[in-house]
């Protein structure tokens, strides 16, 4: 791919001058509508050391309002972002609707650096090339409008450049011997980033090579690339804005097709499953004090763990966390409740919010309803599109898969109760001053749309049940039975991991 690249393309210095204003212009006046139609863009800059992508970011912001956007130098993860997937830092930080992120480097240095120094292993540099594809996939489809750029120069060029910036005082400390040492790894690089290329230039999040000897032909070719990228972004705005007008008539369409053939997953969860309080005393001591001694050795080994809890209402999620916690030192984990997303939330993927929570190695998180809130209340209240919970199967299986492969241990429980139960538990609720609060209006609400949450619940369950992230379908009719069933399941998966 590079070896076709014509390194002596140049554009005069007259020639500039006439075009730059006016290419200027257009990406002035884009950013004032991207920012009202709420597109987000991102712009990837990679390429050689010295091949102008500080100058070129430069000249780019140059005129924009720099309240909508914002620059990022990726170095070397610091120790925080280390012990966690290596997209986390990156999701922190993409963009809010209307705005725009650009990247001095970026993701792409786990299979560039981190591959030719041996920072990472072979295995999780090669697993990079999906995550990364599946990250720019779920932006963009999204609505979200991605530029990558690699900026291309010889090593002749690179060797020339290196030279001019160290005989000046000015720029000589740009050039460290980190640099002289990659420059001497040319050849390898070279063969890496052909292998990017050819991986990661997708449809969707193209690369555009830019012929970077010379500068004025390097602007102008950026300045127009991202023009074009955001004219086509207008464009998906507009086509998910009609395909969300039909997306009505085909739900009515499905509708008639009827429900779920049973008995379902659901149906197969035997309710009459007890504990005795004897029993449920001495099982639940017993494993409480198991998981007290794995959260050590999680900790000491540095194994994150994720403990998502969906279920219906009154079911027992809240009384099954505070004993799965109980035993345990509060310093090593956090329970995180989630409720609606804030305005800053929904400007954002769905699943920022959740990259913005994930635990770091050797801590736990134990999440009270999680991101399958777009997949359950999302789905059935209208909160999103029909083609957003959809895409969200998917999404939701590669964000797990992502966490596994960093060597997460991921728990999931459905929790069960029978409508009949669930009733009862309302009613008690209602007629216990110190438990009155837990029941709202909104608890009425969803007890009425039982059935198409039950629909939503069993497709959640099948389509993302996966051998890295599987769930458990916790009987709950019983609540002593459904705590230890919680504790012994979540023990059992995070021994499996430290090989007891």
């Amino acid at each position: 791919m590079l070896e076709q690249v014509d390194l002596k393309k140049k554009l005069s210095e007259a020639d500039y001058h006439k075009q730059f204003p006016e290419v200027q212009r257009k990406l002035m006046d884009l950013q004032k509508q991207l920012w009202e139609a709420g597109v987000p863009v991102i712009v990837v800059f990679e390429g050689w050391d010295a091949a102008g992508k500080g100058s070129m970011i430069t000249r780019l912001v140059n005129r924009l309002d720099p309240r909508n956007y914002k620059v990022y130098h990726t170095q070397t993860p610091t120790p925080d972002e280390s012990m966690r997937p290596f997209l986390w830092r990156h999701w922190k930080k993409i963009p809010s609707k209307g705005r725009l992120a650009i990247f001095d480097r970026s993701w792409y240095g786990r299979v560039l650096v981190e591959r030719i120094d041996k920072i990472v292993k072979k295995k999780d540099w090669r697993a990079a090339y999906d995550e990364i594809k599946n990250f720019e996939r779920q932006l963009t489809d999204d609505g979200y409008v991605i530029v990558k750029f690699w900026l291309h120069i010889s090593k002749k060029e690179q060797r020339k450049r290196f030279k001019a910036c160290e005989a000046d005082k000015l720029t000589a400390w740009k050039v460290e011997k980190e640099d002289w040492e990659h420059q001497k790894q040319y050849k390898k690089y070279y063969r890496a980033v052909e292998e990017m290329l050819a991986k990661t230039s997708t449809s969707n999040a193209p690369w555009t090579i830019v012929e970077a000897t010379d500068r004025h032909w390097a602007i102008i070719k950026i300045f127009n690339a991202i023009t074009e990228a955001c004219l086509k972004g207008f464009d998906h705005k507009e086509h998910l804005k009609a395909l969300a007008k039909i997306e009505p008539t085909l739900a009515k369409e499905k509708e008639k097709l009827g429900l779920h053939t049973h008995p379902t997953i659901l149906d197969k969860a035997d309710l009459s499953k007890k504990l005795s309080a004897k029993i449920y005393d001495r099982e639940l001591q017993k494993y409480q004090v198991r998981l007290r001694e794995l959260s050590h050795e999680i900790f000491l080994k540095r194994i994150p763990v994720v403990i998502a809890f969906e279920g219906w209402d009154a079911a027992g999620k809240g009384g099954a966390i505070k004993r799965l916690v109980n035993y345990m030192d509060p310093r090593g984990y956090e329970v995180i409740p989630i409720s609606a997303p804030n305005q800053e939330e929904k400007v954002h993927h769905f699943l920022w919010r959740f990259w913005n929570q994930i635990p770091k190695a050797g801590h736990l998180s134990i999440y009270d309803r999680s991101w399958y809130g777009r997949v359950l209340v999302e789905r059935v209240e209208k909160f999103c599109t029909e083609t957003e919970w959809q895409r969200a199967y998917q999404e939701i299986n590669e964000f797990e898969e992502h966490l596994a492969n960093f060597g997460t241990v991921i728990c999931k429980f459905w929790v069960q109760i029978s409508e009949k139960e669930q009733l009862r538990r309302f009613k008690e609720r209602k007629d216990t001053d110190f438990k009155r609060w837990k029941l709202t209006e909104e608890d009425w609400r969803n007890r009425a749309k039982r059935k198409p949450y039950e629909e939503a619940v069993i497709d959640m369950l099948e389509r993302t049940s996966t051998s890295y992230a599987p769930w458990t379908v916790v009987e709950g009719e019983d609540k002593n039975w459904g705590r230890v069933k919680i504790l012994k399941t979540a023990a059992e998966a995070i021994a499996a991991r430290l090989g007891k």
